[in-house]
């Protein structure tokens, strides 16, 4: 099944694969088995009943690679408007936000990095405002230099600005050590974008063979390491290098993505562990779901039999 990922990666670039999903009715059931809905009202009763089963969430509208300033600025409006509601609904203690931000404007030529450097400061002020957090999302490759330089110029104001780090690409080790500091959060996940080998690791073993050598600094560290798999192996691992550095439970962290192992989500909350679910919600959904399905290709079968059904 392996074999499928980087086709899949492929159809999630395709305008007109796309296009045809978005027209076909039965999609949206697929979708909702991991992008909850398109509003914020949808995001916000989401965090609530996560919130009700003992988890935490973080939530990411969905939107990238914007071109257009005018988009940026809806996206920012649409994580106020939704770190309004978390704020009024009482959720701000569970519920943080993650933040594209090519999503921002960061590919625009010429202004690109410094409008979205602006726009993330105006979500973390609203964010600060409502008692919660907000974490980068990390992107291709193409944008980590620039991702991580924001992260650096938001933490002077924003200090509990997350970062996230994907253990594929050959740098991550080096990127750890350099964030494994007091009060740096960092997510680490294996990475969910087609890369080229000579910056990425392409086998599964090799990248959880990655994953655990940045888990070991990360756990070593001064640091809130969020553990973002959900990999049963890796999970154990993560819980064994917590305890062999003294850690207790709330100074780490267990991530997973909505949809994705829901039964082991509330056994670990169960277990007295911190887990936060990742909720994506919003209109633009289709890249979003083609990288899952490329994450675990056998919801391939699933998808697929959702829309042969309709014919």
């Amino acid at each position: 099944m392996s074999l499928l990922r980087e086709p899949i990666l492929a159809l999630s670039r395709s305008d007109r694969v796309r296009d045809a999903l978005v027209r076909t009715p039965v999609t949206r059931g697929v979708v909702e088995r991991y992008v909850p809905g398109e509003t914020t009202a949808d995001a916000v009763r989401v965090a609530g009943e996560l919130a009700a089963d003992g988890l935490h969430v973080t939530l990411d509208h969905l939107g990238e690679d914007t071109l257009d300033v005018a988009q940026s600025w809806a996206t920012v409006d649409a994580y106020h408007e939704l770190l309004t509601a978390l704020a009024d609904e009482g959720l701000a203690h569970r519920a943080e936000v993650s933040v594209k931000l090519t999503a921002l404007g960061l590919a625009l030529p010429d202004d690109g990095p410094q409008l979205a450097l602006e726009q993330a400061q105006r979500i973390c002020r609203a964010a600060r405002r409502a008692g919660t957090t907000v974490t980068i999302d990390m992107e291709s490759h193409a944008v980590t230099d620039a991702t991580l330089m924001i992260v650096h110029e938001l933490r002077r104001d924003f200090p509990e600005t997350g970062a996230v780090l994907q253990s594929y690409l050959h740098r991550t080790v080096s990127d750890c050590r350099t964030l494994a500091h007091e009060d740096s959060r960092v997510r680490l996940c294996k990475g969910a974008y087609a890369e080229p080998d000579d910056v990425a690791h392409t086998d599964p073993e090799d990248i959880a063979r990655a994953y655990v050598r940045c888990l070991k600094i990360l756990m070593a560290g001064a640091g809130y390491p969020m553990v973002a798999t959900h990999d049963p192996r890796l999970i154990e691992i993560a819980s064994a290098l917590a305890a062999r550095h003294g850690r207790r439970p709330g100074t780490y962290e267990f991530q997973m993505l909505y949809g994705i192992r829901p039964d082991e989500q509330r056994r670990l909350a169960e277990r007295g562990e911190t887990v936060r679910v990742y909720v994506p919600y919003g209109a633009q959904w289709y890249g979003y779901l083609m990288r899952r399905l490329a994450e675990r290709p056998s919801n391939l079968t699933l998808f697929a039999r959702s829309l042969v059904s309709t014919r």
